[in-house]
């Protein structure tokens, strides 16, 4: 019965120091405070892009279904969206200059924050019918 026991609270340890590793993993920030750190960005992922405009835009701090899916997505690439929610950022947007299935203009997005690249996008410029990450 001891040894069930010893068991026992060696596995809670156990659950509890893998679980405070999980959340003292950090996201990486990337920086995104200048033109050619936001060009390389895209770049590293094999995107060749320009510019073609920039917004001032607010982070919800409640997320919507839709945003929810927008950033279950930056999730996935390792961007810090959620760190950020309820904070102004810019919203960049570029055209996609080495890809275009069935010749679609293809569009990438990068929303910065602090200098911080917190979420990207590439789609489709017929209102997004193609979607995929950057990554």
């Amino acid at each position: 019965m001891k040894k069930l026991t010893f068991m026992a609270i060696a596995a809670a340890a156990f659950a509890l120091t893998a679980c405070g590793k999980s959340e003292d993993i950090r996201i990486p920030h990337i920086n995104a405070g200048d033109v050619s750190a936001r060009i390389s960005y895209f770049a590293s992922h094999g995107w060749e892009v320009e510019e073609i405009s920039e917004k001032e835009v607010s982070i919800p701090a409640v997320f919507s279904d839709t945003y929810e899916e927008y950033a279950l997505l930056q999730d996935k690439q390792g961007l810090p969206l959620r760190e950020y929610a309820g904070r102004n950022a810019k919203l960049f947007v570029y055209e996609v200059k080495n890809y275009s299935p069935d010749s679609r203009k293809m569009l990438a997005e990068l929303l910065v924050c602090d200098d911080t690249a917190v979420a990207s996008l590439v789609y489709s410029e017929d209102g997004g019918k193609i979607r995929m990450p950057v990554s």
